[in-house]
């Protein structure tokens, strides 16, 4: 009598057999190259029949339609160029170009010539290690040439970055079945530090307060450090999401500078950072600051004429109606926050500043959450953990109030 196989023929695309140590394994038979008829075989393993069937179909149907792509032969060079092109979905321009950045400078470079198939941890893990350390590496000069000069390494939060993009590309090959396991699962990041934050406080804050009012974007520094808005939200900030009756702004898109590898940079509107509409409520003296915009900027349309191009419909614009350039922005705080004494203030404290101060004046935690556009309070609350003592202590103060009234 003959002795019973273990293969299956897989709808006709491939075998299906277990083997000895008790995983499942498929093997199928694929032409990579249509003028020579040259085919080859390769097999897929699983530790479930169920899940090796379903990888076997998946393979089979791309070779059917044409888009099967040997594994082997594949180097990390050729996947993250097909990765790029195809898999990375409707990202952000300025996420696309982040990409970009990571695979040509860190992951091209280091790995870029290995197959796919023989990465392996330590490989990403060495590369992680040599992209903090200073080394040279060919940089412009004046004249438009290039030559060998000693960069800096990058930060953690930068590893992080690269980490983020490595093992996003990865496991859409382990989705493919190109590889079997995502070889960054077992790497090392280096502990990321968190920035300083300098929240604008006590006397500083006065003398803030004065010292902007002599500046021309003095409004604006108003309305961020009341608002918290991000640089981009508020330089990208639209009159149609002003809403002087409900006391209401919304903030639905922002201005953000895109830096492309070899070209101009330019300025886009893309979504906020989490991709979500917020709406927040302002204190009243914040509307009225934007309602005195709104008829200064009307007078200046009327006086400018043809030369007034506030295409976007923009609150907070140049004397032209364009947009404001970010950097520039910055150089005025800077020289306000220099002469009061606080120089190491950056944009972004400036959101920190409302941030500090709501939780201090006692708003509750979702509501500051909200107003920043954070994904969760628990963020909110690792953030800005430092400014919960004093609540704590006015809280106990409070209760300790209502003991003495009743006791």
């Amino acid at each position: 009598m003959p002795r019973k196989s273990n293969t299956k023929r897989a709808n006709g695309s491939g075998t299906i057999r277990k083997r000895k140590d008790g995983t499942w394994e498929a093997r199928y038979t694929a032409r990579i190259d249509t003028g020579s008829g040259k085919q080859i075989q390769r097999s897929l393993y699983s530790k479930s029949h169920d899940d090796i069937r379903k990888k076997l179909i998946e393979v089979s149907s791309q070779i059917d339609t044409g888009i099967y792509i040997d594994p082997v032969k594949l180097t990390v060079r050729q996947w993250a160029d097909i990765w790029l092109k195809e898999y990375i979905g409707a990202v952000k321009e300025t996420t696309k170009e982040q990409y970009l950045y990571q695979i040509e400078e860190h992951i091209k470079p280091s790995i870029g010539a290995v197959k796919l198939t023989a990465v392996t941890a330590p490989m990403i893990q060495k590369m992680y290690n040599d992209v903090m350390k200073p080394h040279k590496a060919m940089r412009k000069v004046s004249g438009g040439k290039t030559e060998k000069k000693e960069v800096p390494g990058i930060s953690a939060k930068s590893v992080k970055n690269l980490h983020g993009v490595c093992h996003r590309m990865f496991a859409k090959a382990v989705l493919l079945h190109y590889i079997h396991a995502n070889p960054c699962d077992a790497c090392e990041l280096p502990r990321v530090e968190k920035k300083e934050m300098h929240p604008i406080s006590g006397e500083y804050f006065g003398a803030f307060l004065a010292e902007i009012k002599n500046d021309e974007f003095g409004d604006l520094f108003f309305v961020d450090v009341f608002t918290g808005m991000r640089q981009g939200e508020i330089l990208g900030l639209q009159w149609d999401c002003v809403d002087f009756i409900a006391g209401t702004i919304t903030i639905k898109r922002q201005l953000q500078q895109i830096r492309k590898r070899g070209e101009a940079s330019t300025y886009e509107y893309t979504s906020p950072k989490n991709g979500k509409t917020r709406v927040i409520q302002p204190a009243p003296t914040v509307m009225k600051v934007l309602q005195k915009i709104k008829s200064q900027q009307a007078e200046y349309k009327l006086a400018s004429g043809d030369t007034w191009k506030n295409e976007h419909n923009l609150v907070f614009v140049n004397a032209k109606g364009g947009h404001l350039i970010d950097n520039t922005v910055l150089k005025h705080l800077k020289k306000i926050v220099t002469k009061i004494g606080i120089p190491e203030t950056r944009f972004h404290d400036l959101r920190h500043t409302y941030a500090t101060n709501a939780i201090r004046i006692g708003d509750p935690i979702k509501t500051v959450s909200e107003n920043l556009g954070h994904a969760t309070v628990a963020f909110t609350l690792d953030v800005y953990g430092h400014v919960t003592p004093a609540m704590k202590q006015d809280s106990a103060e409070r209760m300790q109030r209502l003991i003495d009234s009743c006791c």
